[in-house]
């Protein structure tokens, strides 16, 4: 009689942490896999690349600058491409073709080039929360007076006041 008050009270232990862990129904989360690729019925490179959400965007930006009676134009072309992965991913590249189709400058250095201006991924996991990872190229002379010394402009985004 001992075994058996034994056995059940054994069996009882068992069972009540087991029917603690019962759930009528699974709640549904997906995986990261399923949030990163989108799930369509698209065989174009095994559903990876969908072509409706490629973007592309063209801009064209002409300058001149003219410094002690000498001028300099400069011309960027940028094209920008635009991917969505998925709802939470997408990837920008920014690629730009720099010429300069004007300078009396004399022997000068030639500022013709094609550069990857950016690089962009951008994850958001929720609406007020983004993850960005960018990289950023800027060809010389692009931005006059960020690295330069001048009497006025001080290389740090503003103008000195006063002279030294």
């Amino acid at each position: 009689m001992g075994r058996v008050k034994v056995l059940m009270f054994s069996l009882l232990v068992v069972s009540v942490p087991l029917m603690a862990q019962f759930k009528q129904q699974v709640e549904s989360r997906p995986s990261v896999s399923e949030t990163l690729v989108r799930q369509q019925n698209s065989n174009f490179l095994f559903g990876w690349f969908d072509p409706s959400q490629l973007s592309f965007h063209h801009s064209y930006s002409l300058s001149y600058m003219n410094v002690g009676g000498q001028g300099l134009s400069l011309g960027v072309l940028t094209s920008s491409l635009f991917y969505k992965f998925s709802e939470p991913l997408d990837v920008q590249f920014d690629v730009s073709m720099q010429h300069s189709p004007f300078s009396s400058f004399g022997n000068t250095k030639d500022l013709s080039g094609i550069y990857l201006s950016r690089a962009q991924l951008n994850y958001r996991p929720s609406e007020n929360m983004l993850f960005q990872i960018q990289y950023s190229q800027l060809p010389t002379m692009y931005w006059w007076g960020m690295n330069r010394p001048s009497m006025f402009y001080n290389g740090r985004g503003n103008f000195d006041e006063e002279q030294h």
